[in-house]
Formats: C-alpha cells, structure tokens, sequence
C-alpha cells in the first residue's frame, strides 16, 4: 500500500471522533514519517491531525504538533540544499569521552564541572574545550534564562573577564552546547535545540562581522549534519584534513557516533528530496575500499582472526535482526492505527509490546558485541596488526582510495585553573522569558536603531502577571493618560522578528515590532532602511497581486512587462486557492511602487508594494 493511499486513509480515519489512543497512533506516525526524512507525508499527518484537534481543550497537543510541523516543514526547506560530503571514517563511542577522539591538540579538553562551567549533569556537555594557548573561551553554560547558552571570556593581563553572553548565538527558550572556532577565529560551530532545525540538537555555524563586531545570525548547517536526532560538537581538525561531528541518530542516547569527512572548502550543495536518499546520506558511510589480495594473504590465518570474523557476523546478524524488528513494528503500528475491531487490536497490542520489548536486549547484545569486537581489534593493535574491515553494505563497489580517519583517543587535560573577574551585578538588557516579569532599569530609548515589540496598551497600569515573564519591559505612558507596554530592546530587525514570533505564542497574539532612531519613533520600513544603509545592504523589493478575478488580462500583463523592465512575474497558489501574483525583485523602490499604482488602477483586488522578507505594507 503506498504513502498516499495511506494518506487518504488517515485523512477518512481523522474526520470522525478522535481517541486518545488513535491521536496519540497518529502523532508516532507522523514523527516516524519524519525520523525516516518524509517530511511532506509527515507534514501531511501533522496537518490532518491539527485540524482535529480543538484549540481550548487539546491546547498542549496542538503547541506540540504545531511545533513538529514547523521542523517538518524545516526538513523540507533544507532537502533544498544538501551537502554529499567524502566520508572518511564513523566510530560508535561512549558519550562520556567521545570527544576525546577529535583530532585537537591533546590534552585541550577539561572536566566538567570547572570555574567557567558548574553543571556536569547535562545528557550530553561531558567536557570544555580550552587549549592552553587559548586568549580566547567559547562556552556553553547556564545562562541568564536558566538553559545553556554560548558564553565567552579573554585573557586581559593575568586575569580573565567576567563571562558574557554571546546573545547573537543563544535561543533564551533553549540549550547551546560545544561552541567550536575555525582554524582562522572567523567560524563558530554549535549545537542548538532552539533555532531553526529538525528536531533534537541541530548543527550551526556562524560568522564574524568585522564592521559591526559580531556574529551573523546562525545558519543551520543542513542535512547530513543535522538530523531529526541529536547532533552536535562539529570541529575541524587541526591538520585541516577533517571535519568531525557527533550524533545518536544511529544508536541510543548513552552513546555516539563521531563521522570524519574529508573537509571541503567550497562544498557543493544540490537538491535531495527523496527520502531514502536523505536515511542514506545521514548514515555518512565511509566508501568501501577493496582490499587487494596480497592484504588478505597477510592477515594472519589464526586463532584470533577466526574469532574476529565470528563476532564480526555476530553484530552483523544483530544489526539486521534490530532493523527487521524496527521495520516490523512499523508495520503493526500502521496496521493497529487503520484497525477496526477490538480482538484485533488487542492482538496487535500485543504483538508491538513483545517486539518492543524483544530490541532492548538485541541492542544490548549488539552493544556487546561490539564491544567485543573492538577489544579484538586491541589486541591485532599490540601485535602490530591493522585491519580495516569496518562493516559496510554489500552491495557498494570500490572506490577511490582515500585513508581513513584515524579514532585515536587523547588525553584529558589538567582541571581548568584560571582566575576570572568577578562581574559587575548590572540590568541584562537581553530579551527572555523569565518566570516572572522585570522592567528595564533604565526606560530611555539608547541612540541608533532600536526595535521593540509592542505588546499593549491600555487604561490602568499592568500588572507584572498580564506581562507573561517577558523581559525587558518598557512602560510608556501617553500625554492622553494610556499605558503602553513594550518587551526587549534589539539592533537589528531580524532579532525583533524572532523574537515577535516567541511573544506571539504568549498569549500576545496582537504584538507587532516597532522601531525608533536615536530615541525617536520611526517607521519600520525606515529603520530597516536606514539599517540597510548602514550596512551596505540592498534593500529589495517586490509587488504582489491577488485578483479578485484569480487572473489578470493579457493587457494589464503586457503593461507590467514594460514598467517591470525584464523582472521575473511569479504565479502562486496560496494554501487557501487564492492566486497570487508576484513580480520582482527590485532594488528600486520608486519603481516597485510605479508598478503597483499602475496595477491597482487596472485590477481590482489587493496590490502591495512589499520589502522582501517582512509582512507590512510599504505603500
């Protein structure tokens, strides 16, 4: 049975009465489907599922499957740009040391916990990276909003500075871990499970801006790095050879896999919208290098060779029977998800339950196994003996040579004795989500451009409860008496845009982003300008179109031909069937504006002239 007629029946199934059960069926589907990369048939359930749900009485549910929509959605925007790196080595290792098997200088990794870090209980920070030639830490710690974020201090003198946020890479709502530099100090690399992503931890990278002294906003680093598991800790080698990076999703959550590629400087990125494709791509297998003869004749025909092969077929066997098992219980979920009939149901319950059950202890024996298998191949090591005889697909052909990543283990360095400043207690101007409510210390405006979030007006004052944890809080109050509230303080228009959609989910459903120059209230078109213009940037432009009719006359076309002068004229369907038609891009806004007035008074219907990338109105 295919995934659309599978679709078509969930979507019959969806439009009765829903259970508990049948819901909490559905949602593992929906999150199967987008384990295995089908965001668009997961997108499909999630969507099926939303509408069923009531608002006020399934409101958790419907923040929840709203929130896996969106990384859905993600997916299907990042298959957009995948990267096919050169494999070059995996090895599944134990989470409390793994990163010990990075290629970086030995001894540069401290315990945790340390006088920069205090919390040595979280699943996945196990060490701080701090090189004793570092002027320089990046960190991740427990920051101003209670998760991790990224923190820094420096060497000034013999004494270090008091850490500080570094706000620009850290999500309030959400932990950072393993803040990485390039071999230059232009790139960081971290993990983050709060930014825009597919689930678990996602893999981002960032870049300094020299002019603004900053990072730019972080960009995820797309499929294979990031996955709908947990990934994280990326780093380049020191040699410049390799890049390396962690992840679970092949294995379960007391440990890792570290993959090695060949580090690329200008990787190509290209489509990858299939879905097997994508589970192929995230397993980054090393290609399969056919062994010559004159090798094999020199592996010693032996006790220890014999036993090696054994317990190679051993987690070879291990590993098909968890993936049959996996696959099965698939199966019986979808079928118990389709199921009328009670006694039948009952006997799919328990079926699923004994093949539930039944992978715990086949992965404890592949775990085991492996284990073994790795203190096999010691004891070849004491010997002088190298085999390279990593479990790969049969059906792979050879390849290029190229040698493989070389898993060797360093040395934890000494505990982290530094002496940092103590920090000034001073009023955190950066926007979160505090348990409760905190004014800004000082109200006034500071010079430059200045977003804000309004929030509300009104009559009386507000109380700190009606402010929803939201800080910093500015309180305004009009020459007519109104009260007028408005939450953080940011420079730059993407940050107040982020944070605009964090406000909104709380209960602010009317927030909008107000701007001000040098303590004056502008327009946001005009601050974006002027921030653009400060910048060096382009503003750009387009003109969109919707229609009363759904069309436009073949004049009315060949008008906007000429006003557009070559611009591309895009025809789209909105979700609602509504057709829309979008010229541009341009970098003039007189023209753009030209064009628009010319359309309004031929069509009728709504015509904006739009800055790319925000919602409002500039006409």
């Amino acid at each position: 049975m295919g995934k659309r007629i599978l679709f078509l029946l969930i979507t019959a199934l969806l439009s009765g009465h829903f259970a508990g059960a049948q819901t909490d069926s559905l949602m593992r589907y929906g999150d199967a489907l987008h384990r295995a990369y089908d965001f668009e048939e997961a997108e499909a359930v999630y969507l099926q599922l939303l509408d069923s749900l009531n608002v006020v009485e399934d409101s958790v549910m419907v923040k929840n499957v709203r929130e896996k929509l969106r990384m859905s959605e993600n997916g299907k925007n990042m298959s957009r740009f995948v990267q096919v790196p050169q494999a070059a080595g995996k090895r599944r290792l134990s989470l409390d040391d793994f990163y010990l098997s990075y290629s970086l200088e030995d001894r540069s990794w401290r315990q945790l916990p340390n006088v920069l870090d205090h919390d040595d209980r979280h699943s996945y920070a196990k060490g701080l990276y701090a090189p004793e030639w570092n002027d320089v830490i990046y960190f991740s710690a427990e920051g101003p909003s209670g998760t991790r974020d990224i923190m820094m201090t420096m060497l000034d003198d013999t004494l270090w500075t008091a850490p500080v946020l570094v706000a620009e890479l850290s999500d309030p709502a959400a932990d950072e871990l393993y803040p990485m530099l390039s071999a230059d100090g232009k790139t960081i690399f971290f993990a983050s499970a709060g930014l825009y992503g597919v689930g678990g931890y996602d893999l981002y990278k960032s870049v300094w801006d020299e002019s603004r002294q900053r990072w730019t906003s972080p960009q995820n680093m797309g499929f294979p790095y990031s996955s709908p598991a947990d990934d994280f800790l990326y780093a380049e080698s020191e040699d410049g050879d390799y890049a390396l990076f962690a992840s679970n999703r092949e294995c379960g959550k007391d440990s890792v896999y570290v993959y090695a590629i060949r580090y690329e400087d200008y990787p190509v990125h290209a489509p990858m919208t299939d879905p097997l494709e994508l589970q192929e791509l995230a397993l980054v297998n090393p290609p399969v290098v056919e062994m010559e003869e004159e090798t094999v004749a020199d592996i010693p025909d032996n006790d220890l060779t014999i036993k090696y092969m054994a317990k190679m077929d051993e987690v070879r066997v291990l590993r098909d029977s968890i993936a049959s098992t996996s696959s099965a219980l698939d199966a019986l979920r979808n079928e118990y998800v389709f199921g009328n009939d009670p006694a039948e149901r009952a006997r799919l319950t328990g079926e699923i339950l004994q093949l539930e059950t039944r992978i715990p202890s086949l992965q404890r024996a592949l775990d085991k196994a492996s284990s073994d298998l790795g203190s096999i191949e010691m004891e070849f090591l004491k010997e002088g003996i190298f085999l390279n005889m990593d479990m790969q697909k049969e059906d792979e052909g050879p390849v290029a040579d190229m040698p493989e990543y070389d898993f060797r283990m360093r040395s934890m360095g000494d505990s982290l004795a530094i002496s940092v400043i103590v920090p000034e207690v001073v009023f955190d101007y950066t926007f979160r989500i505090e348990p409760e409510a905190i004014f800004a210390e000082d109200q006034t405006i500071p010079d430059g451009i200045v977003y804000q979030v309004q929030l509300f007006s009104g009559g009386r004052k507000a109380t700190v409860a009606e402010l929803k944890g939201l800080t910093p809080v500015y309180e305004h109050r009009t020459p007519g008496g109104m009260y007028t509230y408005r939450a953080g303080r940011f420079g730059t228009y993407p940050e107040a845009l982020a944070a605009v959609e964090q406000i909104r989910r709380r209960a602010f459903k009317d927030a909008y982003i107000t701007a001000f120059i040098d303590g004056e209230v502008v327009s946001v078109v005009t601050a974006r300008t002027e921030e653009a213009r400060r910048n060096n940037q382009i503003l750009l432009y387009e003109v969109r179109i919707i229609p009363e009719s759904g069309e436009l006359e073949s004049e009315v076309v060949e008008g906007m031909v000429r006003l557009a002068m070559g611009k591309d004229i895009a025809r789209v369907e909105a979700e609602d069937g509504t057709q829309v038609f979008i010229v541009g891009p341009f970098d003039n806004k007189a023209m753009a504006e030209e064009l628009a007035a010319y359309v309004r008074a031929k069509v009728a219907g709504k015509v904006s002239c739009e800055l790319l990338g925000n919602e409002l109105d500039v006409d």
